[in-house]
């Protein structure tokens, strides 16, 4: 049973950090694209960043030069430096990862975590 678990959501001001992370457990072959997407209240999900295992990083326009992605292939992690935050990145965070498990690659999404900035 693979799970993704993320932490370091809460309330911050505009212009202020946080940091995310994402672990993911289980009985994980070996993972291929890491990243994490965001749905905001009353919109739909979508790509905040994305690492994949061996390839170049893609960020949303709208994050660019503020938000950093990085993972830890030993430990199966990955995690999301947001500098500059501004209340238009209000949203639950969610970590997503293509995991290879002795049933094949599949993608996982882990539960959320709320970020709130306030102006």
């Amino acid at each position: 049973q693979v799970q993704l678990v993320e932490s370091g959501g809460g309330l911050v001001q505009a212009g202020g950090s946080l940091r995310l992370s994402c672990a993911a457990s289980g009985m994980i072959f070996s993972i291929n694209d890491m990243g994490w997407y965001r749905q905001a209240p009353g919109k739909q999900r979508e790509l905040v960043a994305v690492l994949p295992s061996g390839g170049s990083t893609n960020y949303a326009d709208s994050v660019k030069g503020r938000f950093t992605i990085s993972r830890d292939n030993a430990n199966h992690m990955v995690d999301l430096q947001m500098n500059s935050l501004k209340p238009e990145d209000t949203a639950v965070y969610y970590c997503n990862a293509g995991i290879f498990t002795v049933g094949g690659l599949r993608s996982y999404w882990g539960k959320g975590t709320l970020v709130t900035v306030s102006s």
